[in-house]
């Protein structure tokens, strides 16, 4: 089945590195692009049906061109891009998207000042990935060329990693060259015996195709020691998994968006 890359595209400042990023992969790949952009035209309230599809029309046709120029500027002639620009909501269209037959991995762009609450809860990133059953990557917008040498995987004891959307996501993924690193935070005093089993049966899975090894961060260290080792100034992929405890404990979160994806400029993975 093809690969697809479904770009959300909202023409701000972020929006070049994302198509940049995705180029820079697809070429890879040789997987397609797809920029999506929903438009919100000005529509007075008393405006009769006629006039307000004619300002819906015309926002359309409008997003339509400027992205257009957008891909003719930046994504070269051998990637193949299509458009799809509506004024539905981004929860509606998605969906159906994926109904397509393709294999597809979400972009979007992550915005914010570094404070949790205006980079990630409550944007539109997190009502997508929350509304979307399908991988999503997540983007600061300093990234703008694609790497994959050091993939780092969150893997939870309660909630058990999503192994076949793991698969499905390393099929995007050049075997050469790449290491994995499934790691654990633990909470203090937690008996990580078995969460160890489960990240060397991990990465004894793995072996045979990548570079892999595994890591617990515990107490007080956990957050100084997987800074010091994901945050390293060495290209990086980060993985979790939406429901996991990394995304939804209010001290990981915080750490996990702020200090590694948007401080860090790691490209942010969420398995469904």
């Amino acid at each position: 089945m093809n690969k697809r890359f479904i770009v959300l595209i909202d023409f701000s400042e972020y929006s070049s590195n994302l198509i940049k990023y995705a180029c820079d992969w697809s070429q890879e790949i040789n997987a397609k692009i797809l920029l999506h952009h929903q438009t919100h035209a000005f529509l007075p309230a008393f405006a009769e049906n006629d006039a307000r599809e004619y300002l819906i029309r015309q926002a359309n046709d409008k997003a339509l061109e400027k992205l257009t120029k957008l891909a003719n500027d930046l994504i070269p002639e051998t990637i193949e891009v299509a458009y799809y620009v509506s004024e539905i909501d981004f929860h509606q269209t998605l969906p159906k998207l994926l109904e397509e037959p393709f294999e597809n991995l979400v972009f979007i762009g992550l915005k914010g000042t570094g404070m949790l609450k205006k980079l990630f809860l409550g944007s539109v990133a997190l009502r997508i990935i929350g509304n979307t059953e399908n991988t999503v990557v997540a983007m600061p917008k300093g990234i703008n060329s694609f790497s994959h040498e050091k993939i780092f995987v969150a893997v939870g004891e309660k909630k058990p990693l999503n192994i076949q959307q793991l698969d499905n996501f390393l099929e995007f993924i050049d075997h050469k060259n790449t290491s994995i690193t499934f790691f654990h935070l633990a909470k203090p005093n937690e008996d990580t015996n078995l969460i160890k089993e489960q990240l060397q049966k991990l990465s004894d899975t793995y072996a045979d195709k990548f570079t892999t090894n595994f890591a617990i961060y515990e107490a007080n260290n956990r957050v100084y020691g997987i800074k010091a080792v994901i945050n390293n100034k060495i290209d990086e992929i980060l993985i979790v998994q939406k429901g996991s405890r990394i995304l939804t404990d209010q001290l990981f979160s915080r750490f996990l968006i702020n200090e590694l994806v948007y401080e860090g400029q790691t490209p942010l993975i969420i398995l469904p």
